[in-house]
């Protein structure tokens, strides 16, 4: 880059996309926009001008990185929307004055995004605890998904609910599953179900649940099935999707596509409501087994 002449801003382009996040590319329209937005006089084709450009460049991207991108195309394409006139500074609005104006729009956009992503992932966590909680008092084995059983409520953890299980015993699954030698990958996904209980002491399922708050219905119900197909009597279980209220229409919909039907496993929701205003208390006043879950799902 030492006193090259003539090859100008295809050099310095051509750089760019080998090292997008310290050669910024260069022509006349980033130059104009540039030079209006930082009040200076640099020159096209000089490259002492284009050093100093790229020094300023790398300075404010650093500065306001959460905005823009370790890679230098975003304040790139900035400078050439100011240098065509696409953004009108008006000869007063600095460089950083928009920035934060939009760096402050941007901050508030992730903090509400960080809170509500907090919010479902504890509304799952609550329910997987109410499940777990009921399941015990039952009499039945219960354990969550292997992910989460780290996980506590309310300073009260997972592990420490009656009956709560470490990990999953062994399954009796299908035979042709264990011919076609699957089983390791089948376990994997039984253990990522929300919860499960299981009869006492024993390695028989009972009920499943999958708590879908955000992520996809389908999904939930997918994997049901796929456990269902996967054991080798699956006709006494209880499968269940645990969704928010507002889903409840979705959840039905799902439900209801002919591809997720199949005359012999029959999935049910249970809404978030019910599960927390009736609690486990309630719940467990209306039976002495887990097939007291058939009278608060739909």
């Amino acid at each position: 880059m030492q006193n090259i002449k003539g090859l100008g801003p295809s050099v310095a382009n051509i750089l760019y996309f080998l090292h997008p996040t310290i050669i910024p590319p260069f022509n006349t329209a980033m130059l104009n926009g540039f030079n209006k937005l930082f009040g200076e006089k640099k020159k096209l084709g000089s490259w002492d001008s284009y050093r100093e450009m790229r020094n300023t460049i790398l300075h404010v991207n650093d500065q306001f990185k959460n905005l823009l991108s370790k890679d230098l195309g975003a304040i790139s394409g900035l400078l050439f929307d100011i240098g065509v006139g696409l953004i009108d500074t008006d000869g007063n609005v600095r460089i950083e004055e928009e920035l934060r104006r939009k760096m402050e729009k941007e901050r508030k956009k992730r903090h509400r995004e960080r809170e509500d992503d907090v919010g479902k992932e504890n509304e799952h966590t609550e329910m997987e605890y109410q499940l777990m909680k009921i399941g015990g008092s039952l009499g039945c084995d219960v354990i969550a998904a292997s992910n989460d059983r780290s996980r506590s409520y309310k300073g009260k953890k997972f592990s420490f609910i009656s009956n709560s299980l470490s990990e999953l015993p062994e399954l009796d699954l299908k035979e042709e599953i264990k011919e076609r030698g699957d089983i390791d990958k089948i376990k994997k996904g039984i253990d990522f179900i929300d919860v499960i209980w299981l009869e006492k002491n024993s390695s028989k399922i009972v009920c499943a649940y999958e708590v879908e708050k955000s992520t996809s219905i389908y999904s939930g119900i997918m994997r049901l099935t796929d456990l269902a197909l996967a054991l080798a009597d699956s006709k006494d279980i209880g499968f269940y999707l645990v969704v928010p209220d507002e889903r409840e229409k979705k959840t039905i919909a799902e439900l209801e596509r002919p591809h997720t039907q199949n005359d012999n496993i029959k999935i049910s929701y249970i809404l978030f409501s019910d599960l927390c205003e009736k609690g486990c208390d309630y719940i467990c006043k209306l039976g002495k087994d887990h097939t007291v879950m058939e009278q608060v799902a739909k």
